[in-house]
């Protein structure tokens, strides 16, 4: 199917727009909503970065264009209705203009959010020991990881998959979450000891996907 078929297929609104989610697509994370029009969705689906619609400019606007921050389009899909379309997209710095990664950084009490959701626990927790290796904050567990060097941080990841094993064999479900936890958290410190990033897992995971 062509641009022209795709965009013919999509229902935009009285004053010719549709509403935009755009969301990361190896975390998961919303980023923002905003609108496009026919214009703005050709030119993401020729480019290959999210463009948009600015009602107050009334004018097309690519995201990042300015401040760098851009969105390459991995995926655009719409709702099963037509009158709404999602950006999959890999994001190169923040989504909202306050600095935060994402506009939707506040929950309904208008509080800002201090844990990271459920599906991006790991891409989170890999940030946050980036973090602890780069600034070695003082009594930090992992920092101390790092100071001790990569044979200590491969014995950790030996002896959790070893209590992992002996969980499962117990099949004591408490005990298996715990230790799979442990294991998952210690693997998290090896790949960032190794310049591996969860986003090559994940691609790997997808190309063995069948």
């Amino acid at each position: 199917m062509n641009i022209d078929e795709i965009i013919k297929q999509i229902k935009f609104n009285s004053h010719g727009l549709v509403p935009v989610v755009t969301q990361s697509y190896y975390t998961g994370k919303v980023l923002m909503q905003a609108y496009a029009n026919e214009e703005a969705i050709r030119k993401t689906l020729e480019t290959g970065f999210a463009t948009y619609y600015s009602r107050s400019r009334k004018q097309l606007w690519v995201k990042g264009e300015t401040s760098g921050n851009k969105q390459k389009i991995v995926k655009v899909k719409v709702d099963c209705d037509g009158d709404s379309v999602l950006y999959l997209v890999k994001d190169y710095g923040v989504a909202c203009h306050t600095g935060e990664e994402s506009c939707f950084y506040r929950n309904i009490e208008f509080k800002k959010e201090e844990k990271p959701d459920p599906y991006e626990i790991i891409h989170a927790l890999y940030e946050k020991v980036l973090d602890r290796k780069q600034n070695k904050p003082e009594g930090s567990y992992v920092a101390k990881l790092f100071e001790k060097g990569s044979d200590k941080i491969i014995q950790k990841v030996g002896e959790e998959a070893i209590e992992t094993v002996i969980a499962l064999k117990n099949k004591d479900k408490n005990e298996i979450v715990y230790e799979t936890a442990d294991l998952i958290f210690h693997i998290i410190v090896a790949l960032v000891d190794a310049g591996v990033k969860i986003e090559d897992i994940q691609e790997e995971l997808l190309r063995r996907y069948k």
